[in-house]
């Protein structure tokens, strides 16, 4: 049954990129903000799907601790679900991508249009300089930074060392850093088709200071998001809070 799920929902996923994807083809040559009418019924549609197809329901914690203006995010990340989020927490967030993302047919040109910055993994220091530089011009339009500090999709429980382009963001920008924590991995496989319905809880986290050194700064991101990510990983019944 949860493969069968799976099936519809990926369907349902993927059909909608390629509909309205195309039927939105226009506006690529238009203004970024025109792109941002599409992606945001794109998105709608797949929260929809996420309710309804998947039988997941969505519940934030933390929303509070989301501060005005540019920040850095540094999310935790289990499943593509976690790309979709933020679009719903912050107000026009920039994504740091892996470059294969970026080459995809139609989601890619949306991507790009959105200004979202997309980094070669293989490229070394040259990579992480052009990322840095991209993600300051993004924050100084006034938006979001958020990035994937483990560089990939990891399994709940599991742990990766996390890499260094977070701690160069943080230098760089000079902002203060909002970890987020997750269980998304419970109910979307990071691979394959084993869907399951429950519920996916996103916890934003008290944002750690700007200013702090390398050292610092990586201890206390590491340490927030993986004790609430292992937390939440374990719970089953979380009181009531904000639904995305």
């Amino acid at each position: 049954m949860n493969r069968l799920r799976g099936i519809v929902f990926l369907i349902w996923m993927y059909g909608l990129i390629l509909i309205l994807g195309l039927l939105f083809l226009p506006v690529l040559a238009l203004p970024i903000s025109w792109a941002r009418w599409p992606v945001d019924l794109w998105l709608k549609m797949m929260f929809w799907g996420i309710r309804v197809l998947l039988g997941v329901r969505i519940v934030v914690e933390g929303r509070e601790h989301i501060p005005a203006g540019g920040v850095l995010i540094a999310s935790k990340h289990q499943s593509m679900f976690d790309v979709l989020i933020p679009w719903q927490l912050f107000s026009f967030p920039a994504l740091i991508l892996k470059q294969e993302l970026a080459w995809l047919p139609v989601f890619g040109w949306y991507a790009m249009k959105l200004k979202n910055v997309a980094i070669d993994r293989k490229g070394g220091a040259g990579a992480l300089r052009k990322m840095v530089r991209e993600a300051a011009d993004r924050a100084a339009n006034e938006r979001q930074i958020l990035i994937f500090p483990e560089g990939t999709r990891v399994l709940p429980g599991a742990k990766v060392p996390y890499k260094s382009g977070v701690a160069a963001l943080y230098k760089a920008m000079n902002v203060p850093c909002v970890p987020i924590a997750l269980n998304s991995g419970l109910c979307w496989p990071a691979h394959g088709l084993n869907f399951r319905p429950g519920t996916i809880i996103v916890r934003v986290l008290p944002p750690i200071a700007s200013g702090l050194d390398r050292h610092e700064f990586m201890q206390q991101l590491e340490h927030s998001i993986e004790t609430a990510s292992n937390e939440l990983s374990q719970r089953t019944s979380p009181k009531q809070n904000k639904i995305a």
